[in-house]
């Protein structure tokens, strides 16, 4: 089993592929799709039938439940293969440790993207970020509504916006051919998150690098002027003193 190679997709279309064969079409149909999400969002846990039930049927469970999801983890362990299911006991997906999930992929890759800028690595940072971007940006199950769904997808929203943030930064600070980068993924993230702080001060820095202060100081009055309308408050320190060096003509990416 260590010698599987296992690439699953969760979030946009679901994919799984052992060993370089396509299994997703194998699924039990609906109830299968969700089986699987909901295992491997939890697969390091151990599954007792009744957490299995509540998560598949929150609402109304079949009669014989257990009995339905019995048949269910039997057709989803001949989809994928009976090694990678375990259902003595409690369910658990059993993997091998280099499988590729795209979630947990989007996990690392914006924890690597902050690390990466608190060390001034701007091109590690722009590639991990990448990574989480890509797959964040696909969402999770859209026509599902169940609970650990939703939760599910405001993490990826947030881990959407974390990459965003390291993203547009890592392009402001490698500059040049970036700088377009860097204001279109900040003018992404003022609009995705308009009270968050770091998507104006990056969008100012990276207007007033190309060239258009001016822009850069309207950007300014106008997450002022929000921030009074909406929260009775000012810019941070932080934002004031960027805007201050933008007003004396200084380098901003130089303090970014």
């Amino acid at each position: 089993m260590d010698s599987t190679r296992v690439r699953i997709q969760v979030c946009g279309r679901l994919a799984i592929e052992v060993d370089g064969e396509r299994r997703e079409s194998r699924l039990p149909g609906r109830q299968g799709r969700l089986l699987i999400s909901y295992l491997v969002l939890h697969r390091h846990d151990g599954l007792g039938r009744h957490r299995l039930v509540d998560a598949l049927w929150p609402d109304d469970p079949p009669v014989a439940a257990e009995n339905a999801l019995y048949a269910l983890v039997s057709k989803l362990r001949a989809a994928i293969g009976p090694d990678l299911l375990s259902s003595r006991g409690s369910v658990r997906l059993t993997l091998p440790v280099d499988s590729w999930i795209d979630i947990e992929a989007a996990r690392d890759g914006v924890h690597r993207a902050e690390s990466a800028l608190a060390l001034h690595d701007w091109g590690r940072a722009w590639g991990a970020a990448q990574i989480s971007l890509f797959v964040a940006r696909r969402g999770l199950l859209p026509d599902e509504d169940r609970d650990w769904v939703v939760t599910t997808r405001r993490e990826l929203d947030e881990i959407y916006l974390r990459a965003l943030e390291s993203y547009a930064a890592a392009a402001l600070h490698l500059g040049s051919t970036e700088l377009p980068t860097a204001e279109r993924a900040a003018r992404e993230l003022v609009t995705l998150a308009p009270f968050r702080e770091s998507g104006h001060r990056t969008l100012m820095s990276a207007l007033a690098a190309q060239g258009n202060t001016a822009e850069a100081l309207i950007t300014y009055d106008t997450l002022r002027r929000l921030l009074s309308r909406e929260l009775g408050v000012s810019p941070s320190p932080e934002t004031r003193r960027l805007h201050h060096e933008l007003l004396r003509n200084e380098d901003p990416a130089s303090t970014t």
